[in-house]
């Protein structure tokens, strides 16, 4: 499994809800850290995610991205029909 977890700070507001809905622990909060007066989450366990996307859809600030870097990248059907396929 390998999955790509980005993590925007700048939009973050630290409601960590994508802590608590991960079901791998990919997330956590950072503690060490104190941005704006809360803080930040940080992508921990990056080797965990099974790309499940609750963090991304769940997130109300759009501040998280998950990739799975195995898939195949999505074809617009448009593009097929130009190809000839």
């Amino acid at each position: 499994m390998s999955n790509t977890v980005t993590l925007n700070i700048e939009w973050c507001k630290g409601c960590h809800i994508c802590v608590h809905v991960c079901p791998r622990a990919v997330l956590e909060v950072d503690e060490a850290a104190f941005v704006r007066g809360f803080h930040p989450v940080r992508v921990a366990r990056p080797e965990d995610c099974t790309a499940c996307l609750q963090c991304e859809l769940l997130c109300p600030d759009l501040a998280i991205m998950v990739a799975d870097d195995e898939a195949e990248p999505a074809r617009d059907p448009a593009l097929a029909e130009v190809e000839g396929r």
